[in-house]
């Protein structure tokens, strides 16, 4: 019988798998993304006024809102389609979000004002946007601490 399973005495091949390489491929890539996803949340450092109020349901993942950021020393920047946060000059502000939202009109437009940055430079930014044809524009917030 021994003769009938092989031909010309070479082994038949094996059918399976060897899954364990790629269980160990698996496990290293898993420690690396648990070790740099944290590393991931970057964005203009601004320190936030703490209000309570509701928390904003985005449109999904595939829509992601557009974030103006105001820091206390002046500097304005613009975040939109998962980009960083790029500097912007404020007059160049109204040109960008239009530009946004005439592809994706759905697309949110917030405000991330650090609290120390005047209430009038937060309120012409949200005018200019307003007259620009933006519908809604949202203000970010800290939750209050309890």
């Amino acid at each position: 019988m021994s003769h009938i399973s092989r031909k010309n005495g070479r082994r038949k091949p094996m059918a399976e798998i060897n899954v364990v390489p790629y269980i160990d491929v698996t496990l290293v890539l898993l420690i690396i993304f648990m070790i740099t996803t944290p590393m991931l949340q970057t964005g203009v450092d601004v320190d936030l006024p703490e209000a309570e109020s509701k928390t904003v349901e985005t449109e999904g993942e595939s829509n992601p809102p557009i974030v103006i950021s105001i820091k206390e020393n002046g500097e304005y920047y613009i975040k939109f389609d998962y980009q960083d946060d790029a500097p912007v000059q404020p007059e160049e502000i109204n040109a960008q979000v239009v530009a946004v939202l005439t592809d994706k009109p759905k697309t949110q437009v917030l405000i991330n004002a650090d609290k120390g940055v005047d209430y009038g430079v937060v309120v012409t930014v949200m005018a200019a946007l307003k007259n620009a044809g933006v519908p809604t524009v949202g203000l970010m917030t800290q939750p209050a601490e309890q």
